[in-house]
């Protein structure tokens, strides 16, 4: 399993996480863990996913969630898991 974090923050409207799921769906990411809140109208996301199985590499999968993130208004980052937990350490 090669899993991932996805972060996704940006004012809230209706239809992110369907957007965002629907888009991982296509590209056969499977979504293990997520997270939201929403605070004074801003939307918080984080989600851990499994990019194993993927349909794009890595690279094309983030710069396709970045457009996804525009259209929607939102920042969506993405970063292997191994690279996340290193950048985190304390």
């Amino acid at each position: 399993m090669k899993r991932a974090i996805i972060t996704v923050v940006g004012k809230d409207t209706v239809g992110i996480i369907a957007k965002v799921c629907t888009f991982l769906s296509e590209a056969n990411v499977n979504v293990l863990d997520i997270s939201q809140t929403i605070v004074s109208g801003y939307f918080n996301m984080m989600m851990i996913v499994d990019v194993s199985a993927g349909t794009l590499d890595f690279n094309t999968l983030s710069d396709r969630l970045s457009g996804v993130g525009e259209e929607i208004g939102c920042v969506i980052r993405i970063q292997l898991e191994d690279i996340f937990d290193m950048m985190h350490r304390i």
